[in-house]
């Protein structure tokens, strides 16, 4: 059953984002909200969060790669992040992984493939 709009509190005055974001996380929006009036939303735009990692690669591996991508005019990044997609769409496609909690069949996080495009940045830009 929805909430009627008296029934709902009034959403407080934050500070700083931080302070919104562990509001937010230790409180249920369901009190604040009313959800019966929502719409779905896409944001075709958003690209997904990326972690930096250390990877070690034997150097007539990396050489090939790098050779590759210059043939593509591609960063070697880029081209490799493309691989590795294309490598673990592939597993998942061929296998039926279950999750270790359910049955539930697991898929892949995201069907679209990566673009192999990538903004240089200088080492004096980085910092």
């Amino acid at each position: 059953m929805a909430k009627s709009k008296r029934s709902l509190r009034p959403i407080p005055k934050f500070a700083s984002e931080g302070e919104e974001r562990h509001f937010w996380e230790t409180h249920d929006s369901a009190g604040y909200v009313d959800w019966s009036n929502a719409a779905v939303v896409s944001l075709p735009n958003l690209r997904p969060s990326t972690e930096t990692i250390s990877l070690r690669l034997p150097a007539p591996l990396l050489s090939d790669l790098k050779a590759l991508a210059n043939k593509r005019d591609v960063p070697y990044q880029s081209l490799l992040k493309v691989f590795v997609a294309d490598r673990v769409a592939e597993e998942w496609r061929s296998s039926k992984h279950r999750g270790a909690l359910s049955n539930k069949v697991l898929e892949p996080t995201s069907r679209k493939r990566p673009r192999a495009r990538a903004k240089r940045v200088t080492r004096a830009a980085r910092g």
